[in-house]
């Protein structure tokens, strides 16, 4: 028997959660997500998509897991909104590695009131592939950044001048190993759309009006997603020559460390919104174990990296489609 509880779960209000959710970002917005409920359960489960996977560029599944987990923590803030609280249990199944997490729904003893308080941002959040201003970010809003990743079980770390130095230099390798595998640079274009070439709405990938600008040199860590399929009249600009960037990351990495790290992304990119901060992402350098190794500090307790974040002052970015709900969440 389940407890009496106030707000009422129907498929409707599902419906309106798993909305929610699924303005997460994931890695070329691929969305590899799938979410179920069964009536009269209480229990909305997520399940990764191997079919949305990237064996080239994310051999390993941890960017899906990244994404997928970024989804979790966006349902977890619309439940706290809608007056729930979230039960969170990762990794349910041991039979199963894709049934990713459950999130069971509660009548709240005390309402979370920190976790709903991010739900304007859902909407809010774009990635901006656009230039930042040279404008410092204030000590306390980075302060509270970092709040933000350990209340999910993630370090974010702001590195100084000159590990800056090195991250940037270890995207530029990165670029130029992924100009020398086709594969890769396949995998990368096939989930773009510079022109409109597909039949009808896209409702996946990165559109052309998301790429940005192309960059005068290369100061900022801005993945060009135009490099391998040229879009016409696209302008060019002078992006910030000193990007604040943020790393986050995990002692281990393991499924378990990488749901959490997603969360924590989120979590930090959410905070960022409403802190009047634009983000961006890019994993190019993590997507290489040459490389990838280097991206840490050493003297820190991070032993892995999952994520290279951009913060700054500048123009928020388009939204990107999403499928719609019905593709993405079962209910019987």
């Amino acid at each position: 028997m389940h407890p009496v509880l106030s707000p009422q779960l129907d498929a409707a209000s599902v419906t309106a959660l798993v909305e929610d959710a699924v303005t997460a970002p994931s890695m070329h917005n691929a969305q590899p997500w799938a979410f179920r409920y069964r009536p009269g359960t209480y229990t909305i489960e997520l399940h990764g998509d191997p079919e949305r996977a990237m064996p080239h560029s994310d051999p390993d599944g941890r960017a899906l897991h990244l994404g997928c987990a970024a989804a979790l923590f966006s349902l977890r803030v619309s439940a706290a909104k809608a007056g729930w609280e979230p039960v969170t249990g990762l990794l349910p199944s041991s039979e199963d590695p894709w049934h990713l997490a459950n999130v069971a729904l509660r009548e709240p003893t005390r309402p979370d009131d920190d976790l709903a308080a991010l739900h304007p941002a859902l909407r809010q959040r774009h990635t901006s592939r656009f230039p930042f201003t040279d404008e410092k970010i204030p000590t306390p809003v980075l302060d509270g950044l970092q709040a933000a990743a350990l209340l999910e079980g993630a370090k974010l770390l702001l590195p100084d001048a000159w590990h800056t130095e090195v991250v940037l230099g270890l995207v530029h390798d990165s670029e130029h190993y992924e100009a020398e595998d086709p594969a890769v640079r396949e995998e990368t274009a096939s989930w773009t759309d510079p022109g409109g070439e597909n039949d009808g709405p896209r409702r996946e990938g990165i559109p052309a009006y998301a790429f940005g600008p192309r960059q005068y040199g290369s100061s900022a860590p801005v993945r060009d997603f135009g490099s391998w399929r040229p879009h016409l009249g696209r302008e060019s600009a002078r992006f910030e020559r000193h990007p604040r960037i943020a790393i986050l990351g995990t002692s281990q990495d393991t499924p378990m460390d990488w749901l959490r790290a997603g969360q924590a992304m989120q979590r930090v990119l959410l905070q960022a919104t409403l802190d009047g901060l634009v983000t961006s992402m890019t994993s190019q350098p993590l997507e290489w174990p040459e490389l990838r190794w280097a991206v840490r500090d050493p003297t820190s307790a991070m032993g892995h990296v999952h994520i290279i974040i951009r913060l700054g002052y500048g123009p928020q970015g388009p939204a990107t489609p999403r499928r719609p709900v019905r593709e993405v969440l079962e209910i019987k």
